[in-house]
Formats: structure tokens, sequence, C-alpha cells
């Protein structure tokens, strides 16, 4: 009889399990097979304790405890949110997702105002760059945006190139707030977290690595705001 309980108990659970299977994703099924060996083994040495088979049961049990440790080791550990850096000017907003280097971007003035860079086509990003004709800062920003989206956007603006501003932004020194948000950090962050965060930007923003000179720039700048206090 206790034989036939164990068996059953068995058939149960690999029932269960299979039906689980059927419905869940990929993510799902994965975790589940880590733990359903284990499981199973572990009810098969309860079996075998509960007919009299001490020492085989409790080598399964043990056996069952180290696959189901080996498993949570091998695991995937999930990623925490990616950070965000944002860069603000008077005509825009951009943000930098750290993990993947994607920027967006919001319209903060003008005929596009209040609207995504993102929703807009580029015949409206030329718009809003000429509209940017007397604010460099916001320009060299909408071109660190238009660079990373439409990588020969100058070759359509004009073909002479001679639309472009270089000029170097000139609103001000940068306040610790502004730097805060220019490496992604809050506000206390320690001079280890301040020099991470800027190592990291610069790893992918820098223009010797294909990023762009004004983002290097603002990041730059930002790390030695906010180490002047740390020094």
């Amino acid at each position: 009889m206790s034989v036939f309980i164990g068996v059953a108990a068995v058939l149960l659970v690999l029932a269960g399990l299979f039906l689980a299977f059927l419905k869940a994703d990929a993510e799902s099924i994965a975790r589940s097979l880590r733990l359903a060996g284990p499981a199973l083994l572990a009810i098969v040495g309860v079996g075998l304790i509960a007919l009299g088979r001490a020492g085989l049961g409790g080598m399964l049990l043990s056996g069952a405890a180290g696959w189901y440790t080996l498993g949570r080791a091998r695991a995937p550990v999930s990623k925490s949110p990616g950070q965000r850096s944002t860069v603000r000017t008077a005509a825009l907003e951009m943000e930098l997702d750290h993990d993947t280097g994607a920027l967006e971007g919001m319209v903060l003035a003008g005929t596009y105002e209040q609207k995504m860079l993102s929703a807009l086509s580029l015949r409206q990003l030329f718009e809003v760059y000429r509209e940017l004709s007397s604010d460099s800062e916001s320009r060299q920003l909408l071109e660190t945006y238009l660079d990373s989206r439409f990588p020969i956007w100058r070759d359509d603006l004009k073909p002479n190139g001679r639309d472009r501003h270089g000029v170097p932004p000139g609103s001000g020194p940068m306040t610790k707030e502004e730097a805060y948000k220019v490496l992604g950090l809050e506000t206390g962050a320690t001079t280890a977290d301040i020099r991470k965060a800027h190592r990291r930007l610069m790893q992918r923003l820098h223009p010797d690595l294909g990023g762009t000179s004004f983002l290097a720039a603002r990041i730059n700048e930002a790390k030695d705001v906010l180490l002047s206090d740390h020094g």
C-alpha cells in the first residue's frame, strides 16, 4: 500500500509539472526545470525512507539539496534598472540610458514644444535645428541626437555643412544639481560612485570611441564639479 501511495504521488507531481510546462514562458520553464529535478529526487528520497530504506533515501535527499544549491548558483542574476543621465539646455532635455547608450529627448521650446524627438521625422528635426540657430548649446545637443539616429544627417541638411555650428557651450558654470543628473547619480554620491559613473559614460560617449565631443565635455565638466568638494 505504501509503495502504491508513493508511486501515485510521483505521478501526480509529474502530471502537475507537465501542465505547468505547457503554460509557462521560456524563462518560467527554465526556472521550473531547475526546481523540478531536485524536487522529484527529494520525493523519491522521502518515499524510500518511508519504505524503510533510510540510507538510500537520505543519500537522495542530500543529492537533491546539492542539486538545488547548484541550480541557484548558476541561475542568471536579474539586472537592476539601468541608470539614466539627463542633460538640459534652454530648448532641449536629453536622457541617456547607461546600459544601452540610447538617447531620447524632448523639445522644451519652439514649434514642437513638448514633443519627443523620437516622434519627429528627420524633416521636423531639421526645422527644430534651424529654430535653434541662436542657441549653440541646444543645437549641439540636438546634433548629438541626430548623430545617433541619422548618422549622415548633415549631408541631407546642407551639403557644404556651413549650417552647422561648432561653438562650445556658453551658458555658464554647471551647478551641482545638473552635474548629478548628467552622471545619473543621486545627491551625495561618493567619490568612487562619481568616478565609476564618469568612466562608464566616457566608455560609451568618448569621441575617440565614436561618441560626441559635446556630451563628453558635459560629462567631464560634471565630474569636475562634483569632485571639487571631494578633494
